[in-house]
């Protein structure tokens, strides 16, 4: 059984997360005079608008999160290296189609397995319903389920114990 994480808690996190937002926003604007002004408004509502669509659940561990990366750039290569070969080759052999998988993930998870998906080459998340994913694919006929079920399991990790699928 999941805790409530208490007040100090999300405060903690809601100030992480708008940490990490600000350094993103200096990062984007580099530094410019003008930007960090219009910053003092943008990452406030970035960081409440986030609380709002992924409230906080706990903390991410960022050796996890960098754990991720290197089979994530892997997948996305593969893909991106496949999308183009469909792309160029004379018969264009795709089978888009929809998909959709149970999720044993958070809301919070799903979203974030969304967005990693939609991140990979042939993928896009379109939403989710119930406990549910739903999946634009380029090639229904590919094992897109394994892949789904990889990258849930990733994600679960990150998360710790208490969130695996």
């Amino acid at each position: 059984m999941a805790r409530t994480p208490r007040l100090e808690d999300r405060a903690r996190g809601a100030a992480r997360r708008g940490l990490l937002f600000a350094l993103v926003w200096v990062v984007l604007t580099a530094g410019d005079r003008d930007g960090l002004i219009l910053g003092l408004v943008v990452v406030p509502a970035a960081t409440w608008l986030s609380l709002q669509l992924l409230p906080y659940g706990g903390v991410v561990r960022l050796w996890r999160l960098a754990a991720l990366l290197p089979g994530f750039l892997a997948q996305s290569l593969v893909g991106g290296v496949d999308v183009a070969w469909r792309a160029f080759h004379p018969r264009m052999p795709l089978a888009p189609g929809w998909i959709e998988r149970e999720s044993r993930l958070t809301d919070g998870g799903r979203v974030a397995l969304g967005g990693e998906l939609s991140l990979m080459p042939g993928t896009l998340a379109a939403g989710s319903r119930g406990g549910q994913i739903i999946l634009h694919v380029l090639d229904t006929h590919q094992d897109n389920a394994a892949m789904i079920t990889r990258e849930e399991a990733r994600l679960a990790a990150l998360a710790g114990p208490e969130a695996r699928p």
